[in-house]
């Protein structure tokens, strides 16, 4: 009689009381690569007279735990995302501040033949934008967010004073502290913090819309770059909000202008936040005339 085979130990305690083991089949191991993932998977089949036993093995799967940068996360950190979500509040046209009631002379400009279609506007809005009030603002805005932050109150009550100083006429004025006035009451409401209400009461008088954005950020640790680019957009698109309903421009045509205008509010922002307070200056003599004419402009439908 021959003699039985002699089995592995892993495969013996497989086998049935009692059972002879015939033959036995080299073990087939079987590998899936995908792109990401291995999967060994390996099969042993044993014969008997009695009975045939399959094992399969548990399949592994490896995986490469590799680092992912930060940018590719598809996240942000907490402060970044609360700075992000209080920046689209604070500058956009459903924040009550009264922006919409504000045409900051371009009422005048229309009426007065210097705007008559979308480039006319574009360009017009450029120069204000790049060589007028936008700068200033901007330069104002860095100003006050630089205070706040540095906690020196004495040069805050200084960009406080001079911005309300610096506004070339009475209906500029009243645009400008009306809207500084509401962001403030509206922060302070909504949107309080740690200190802000110390830090408005050191400006010691009227505050004016760009040094209300800076000092109301600063309060909130939002980082100085993206409150200006949201403050300048957020300015540019109220004035082509105005000019697209005293040209009349259709909603087209205003978004051109609106792209046509992101370098010359990118190159502004770099500008206004090197700038210092002896920087400030304009240079569009016109858009001050076209602010000081529309206080007694026959048939207007904006307040400056």
């Amino acid at each position: 009689m021959p003699r039985p085979m002699r089995m592995p130990k892993t495969i013996m305690g497989m086998a049935m009381a009692g059972t002879i083991i015939r033959r036995t089949v080299t073990p087939r191991i079987i590998t899936v690569t995908t792109m990401t993932t291995v999967i060994t998977m390996t099969t042993i089949t044993t014969t008997s007279i009695a009975a045939t036993i399959t094992t399969t093995a548990t399949p592994m799967l490896m995986t490469t735990s590799e680092s992912v940068p930060a940018d590719q996360q598809g996240g942000m950190t907490a402060d970044e995302g609360a700075a992000l979500y209080r920046l689209m509040t604070w500058l956009s046209p459903a924040f009550p501040v009264g922006a919409f009631s504000y045409s900051s002379g371009i009422e005048w400009a229309v009426e007065a033949g210097d705007i008559t279609d979308a480039a006319s506007l574009r360009d017009w809005l450029a120069a204000m934008l790049a060589e007028g009030s936008g700068f200033c603002d901007g330069v104002l805005l860095a100003q006050a967010h630089r205070a706040v932050s540095r906690h020196d109150d004495a040069a805050l009550r200084e960009v406080a004073e001079l911005a309300a100083a610096f506004v070339p006429s009475r209906e500029r004025q009243l645009e400008t502290t009306t809207q500084g006035r509401a962001f403030i009451e509206i922060a302070r409401s909504a949107w309080n913090c740690e200190g802000l209400d110390e830090v408005i009461a050191g400006c010691d008088g009227p505050i004016v819309y760009p040094v209300a954005v800076g000092l109301v950020s600063a309060a909130h640790a939002v980082p100085l770059a993206p409150a200006m680019h949201a403050f300048l957009h957020a300015l540019v698109s109220n004035w082509i909000s105005a000019g697209s309903r005293l040209v009349p421009l259709g909603q087209t045509d205003s978004q051109r202008v609106l792209a046509a205008l992101e370098p010359v509010v990118v190159e502004t922002a770099k500008r206004a936040h090197e700038a210092g307070l002896d920087d400030l200056a304009s240079t569009t003599f016109r858009a001050d005339l076209a602010s000081l004419r529309h206080e007694t402009q026959y048939t207007r439908l904006f307040r400056s």
